[in-house]
């Protein structure tokens, strides 16, 4: 009898280690990818677009800055699309792109930081963004504690969003957990609703 292919348990991550909250930006979710031989597709979170069938206006965007956006190199660059005509607009006039690796990029004009990986040995330089990408701000980086989650989800109701000044309905937040790599949301509106009920917008 042949055995199986045999998968391991995955390791645990700690609870206790580093969260980054970042502003949780209500346009919708884009992605650049790029190949190593150097061509370039856009995406939104569910298909590739193009400028013929597009998802407002990425495709196009994209395509208008291929010399730019071939500098953030091989790979997939997730990040949201949002403002003008995008839910919840922001006031805007225009649309932007905003990446969610915070801790990869340096804004353009700033000074690149070095951070640590998984591997505690390990610590990496952040690359410069692109001037036509942005990211999205971060609010706090540092120890678990929702106490902080809670001050930022407060903070954002009270004083409006971060990434638009003067725009006084801003989403949410989302938590990235490092250790475990992955993403929750909070946001400030129906934040228990589950996700696809009637009254959900």
């Amino acid at each position: 009898m042949q055995l199986p292919e045999f998968r391991a348990f995955p390791k645990m991550a700690r609870l206790a280690r580093e969260i980054i909250i970042t502003e949780k930006l209500d346009g919708t979710n884009a992605q650049v990818f790029i190949t190593e031989d150097g061509d370039l597709f856009a995406g939104s979170r569910t298909r590739w677009v193009t400028p013929q069938d597009d998802n407002y206006g990425f495709a196009r965007w994209v395509e208008g800055r291929r010399d730019e956006l071939l500098t953030l190199g091989p790979g997939q660059h997730f990040g949201e699309w949002w403002g003008k005509g995008v839910n919840r607009n922001y006031g805007l006039d225009e649309r932007r792109f905003s990446l969610f690796n915070v801790r990869r990029w340096a804004l353009h004009g700033t000074e690149p930081k070095t951070y640590p990986t998984l591997d505690p040995r390990i610590t990496k330089t952040q690359d410069v963004l692109p001037p036509c990408c942005g990211l999205v701000p971060v609010l706090y980086e540092g120890p678990l504690s929702m106490h902080m989650v809670y001050y930022y989800i407060d903070l954002l109701s009270r004083s409006g969003s971060f990434a638009a000044p003067g725009f006084m309905n801003p989403e949410g937040v989302v938590v990235f957990h490092t250790a475990a790599n992955v993403c929750f949301k909070k946001t400030i509106e129906k934040d228990e609703q589950p996700k696809g009920s009637k009254n959900e917008h």
